[in-house]
């Protein structure tokens, strides 16, 4: 045999030793690199690279369609022809598969296909690099001190199958967190960005925004559990309506087990979840937020189906103007429930018709108020409701008249994000944020800040 190395090549030759009735086959090609400080300075950095291939056989039998998907990393020529057998043979011994459907065929194929992977390196962070150390230089005449981390990832994805499909796509994601502390450890603030390249993260405002949280921290206000107006950032927004959205799939809501079946049968789909305008989407093509313009799936589940890899992907609705508009599906849970094909995709972004900056609705604010970093430690309660409980993390602070007085305890949290929704009175202006809990499996959000004006602080929390 021939050596193969380049990715395409491993794509098509595990494609040519197939034997069963259908393959499809994925090689992510990953690279990464980052960097790591505390104390206001760096203590590491690396790069990274590596190569994940799926093999996903499919083999039809009287009673159905069986499929067997074996992934294994590292893999060289050699490894090809024993993986393709492994997969074969899982497909083989499983029963038939309940989300089987014809292997998709008839997309254009990616003119880049056969290019080489793109690559990420040390040098996407020429600029950000040195403007953190200027950072570190203020945060220590300024008495505090910064940790975090950045990191870059790129992974080119060729999608090869026996229906005739080359399709590749490369995918950057960077994230940035950073934490203040003050040097005695007993005031904490945390920031975060979501980027594709480092190239629009400016650290020097991103510090700036923590030395204010540090200062607002000086002054300590004990509040009992309670509701309480509550100013949710970004970040937190994106959070729970992320969860929400890993909640709405289309055949769980119809079997009456999700906040969107409807009592007696069916579904939501149609009724009015916020009075405020409010848009829920993803669209592959979301500028600053591109992902995928087609599904790729490693494996099947309930919002995701490896017969469905390579079908194309189309911006979606799922709120629109505070109405719920779509469920996701796959092919099989589409035709499962008469419902339309609505594959999950890979961002998703809250419009609101806002204008109002964080800053702006803090300033607005008349009476008291709470405002909020971030959650974390986010887990299901009911699923019938969607009820979530969470802690609030590193700075709750207290708004009295268009003014921060102080910093708060942190707070447990018993919440619904639809039921949030519904209780919304105001929605900011919306922009990329990074999901605090969620950001190492979900990066790419643009949400605004909402007023909630009973959020349900259930009880105090001793979190940081």
């Amino acid at each position: 045999m021939s050596r193969v190395s380049k990715p395409y090549e491993i794509v098509e030759r595990a494609l040519e030793l197939s034997t069963t009735d259908g393959l499809v086959v994925i090689a992510d090609e990953h690279s990464s690199a980052n960097l790591r400080w505390a104390g206001n300075a760096l203590t590491t950095n690396g790069v990274t690279r590596g190569r994940t291939l799926t093999v996903i056989a499919t083999v039809d039998g009287a009673e159905g369609t069986a499929s067997g998907v074996v992934s294994r990393s590292a893999v060289t020529a050699d490894d090809l022809e024993p993986l393709v057998r492994a997969a074969e043979a899982a497909a083989r011994g499983a029963g038939p598969a309940e989300d089987a459907q014809p292997l998709v065929s008839g997309v254009p194929s990616s003119p880049d296909f056969t290019d080489a992977p793109a690559e990420t390196g040390s040098e996407v962070f020429a600029d950000f690099a040195p403007a953190l150390g200027d950072a570190f230089a203020r945060a220590r005449f300024g008495g505090r001190e910064l940790y975090g981390f950045a990191n870059h990832e790129l992974t080119s994805t060729y999608l090869g199958t026996s229906t005739g499909l080359r399709l590749r796509h490369d995918q950057p994601t960077g994230t940035l967190e950073l934490n203040a502390k003050s040097p005695d450890r007993t005031r904490s603030a945390w920031a975060g960005r979501s980027t594709r390249d480092f190239k629009d993260v400016d650290p020097a405002a991103l510090d700036a925004e923590l030395a204010q949280r540090l200062r607002w921290a000086e002054r300590r206000i004990d509040l009992p559990a309670g509701r309480y107006e509550t100013l949710l950032p970004p970040t937190a927004v994106a959070d729970l309506l992320i969860y929400q959205l890993w909640s709405s799939t289309a055949r769980d809501a119809v079997e009456g087990r999700t906040v969107f079946s409807k009592p007696g049968g069916g579904t939501r789909l149609g009724e009015t979840l916020a009075p405020l305008p409010l848009t829920l989407r993803s669209d592959p093509h979301a500028p600053g937020l591109e992902s995928a313009p087609f599904v790729i799936a490693h494996s099947s589940g309930d919002s995701g189906s490896v017969f469905d890899n390579g079908l194309p992907l189309a911006p979606t609705d799922w709120v629109r103007d505070g109405k719920l508009e779509r469920l996701t599906t796959t092919r099989h849970t589409a035709a499962l429930t008469g419902l339309p094909v609505a594959p999950a995709i890979d961002n998703l972004v809250l419009d609101g018709g806002g204008e109002r900056s964080l800053e702006e609705m803090v300033a607005a604010t008349p009476g008291r108020a709470l405002l909020l970093t971030c959650l974390w430690y986010i887990r299901e309660v009911d699923p019938a409701t969607l009820l979530l409980t969470g802690l609030t993390r590193d700075g709750v602070y207290l708004v009295e008249d268009g003014e921060v007085v102080g910093e708060v305890n942190n707070f447990r949290f018993n919440e619904s994000p639809v039921d949030l929704l519904s209780r919304a009175s105001e929605a900011g202006r919306t922009e990329k944020t990074l999901p605090r809990e969620w950001g190492d499996w979900f990066t790419r959000a643009a949400m605004p800040a909402l007023r909630i004006p009973d959020f349900n602080m259930s009880s105090v929390s001793q979190g940081v």
